[in-house]
């Protein structure tokens, strides 16, 4: 699988943001992951009221996902972020931890998406992947 993130020097450097403008795929098997939320493998809610544990959990889980079909996070392609009552000073902490996700890979595409609620009331956020697999 050919993974090549798009960023064009006219425009703004997204890679710092935790997002790269595009991502090019060739050739592969697409993977379609769920949206990750904070509940451990026992099933609790890791940080609650936290937003950044929480977001660490949602990115730990999407990491075993791979882990499960021999892929990493620089298999990604896609990532959509959904906060609960998104403002702005949150992109800060969750940038952070979806930067250490990715390591020294460049992030793939992201949007960021606030909502009103996701499917339980302790849930601040929820990340879902679209990866490409060799």
């Amino acid at each position: 699988m050919k993974r090549k993130p798009i960023n064009p020097e006219t425009m703004y450097k997204a890679t710092p943001y935790g997002f790269s403008h595009a991502v090019e795929q060739n050739g592969g098997r697409t993977l379609h992951m769920s949206g990750q939320v904070a509940w451990n493998a026992a099933g609790e809610l890791v940080g609650p009221g936290d937003l950044a544990a929480q977001a660490r959990q949602a990115l730990a889980n999407l990491r075993q996902v791979l882990a499960e079909v021999g892929a990493t996070p620089a298999n990604i392609v896609r990532l959509r972020t959904y906060v609960v009552g998104h403002t702005p000073d949150k992109l800060g902490p969750v940038t952070e931890e979806i930067l250490a996700f990715y390591g020294d890979t460049v992030p793939a595409a992201n949007t960021w998406i606030g909502v009103q609620a996701l499917a339980m009331p302790d849930f601040l956020i929820e990340i879902e992947a679209t990866a490409v697999l060799d």
